[in-house]
């Protein structure tokens, strides 16, 4: 595996970690259709949430969510959607969201890590 990929996995384990501290059930890691994948889903309160998460050991690429423009926001949409679709029962427990959390350092383990609620 290569370093980004690892990198990627161990900030993606980070963010769920945080998630569940604060209350949230993780429903899906990784889940896949043809249109791409959704990093994590997980439900907290009446809300189910498909959650991007943008990991980066620095700064030299711009901030993890500088990666987040109209189209990938658009697309985390579609993602989201495809997701409620093939779930239908998740779902009926509350309303559909995107968030995205950056996690930035070297050791995403104790780097900073930010949540982003609700994008629209």
């Amino acid at each position: 595996m290569a370093r980004k990929d690892e990198l990627g996995r161990a900030g993606e384990d980070r963010a769920a970690s945080y998630l569940r501290g604060r209350g949230y059930e993780i429903l899906d890691r990784n889940w896949r259709c043809p249109d791409g994948e959704i990093d994590i889903v997980a439900a907290c309160g009446d809300r189910v949430v498909a959650v991007e998460v943008k990991t980066r050991s620095g700064i030299a690429y711009g901030h993890p969510f500088s990666a987040i423009d109209d189209i990938k926001l658009a697309r985390m949409w579609r993602l989201a959607l495809a997701w409620a679709a093939a779930h239908p029962d998740a779902v009926r427990r509350g309303r559909m969201s995107v968030d995205a959390i950056a996690v930035l350092g070297r050791d995403p383990r104790s780097g900073t890590l930010e949540h982003l609620e609700g994008l629209r």
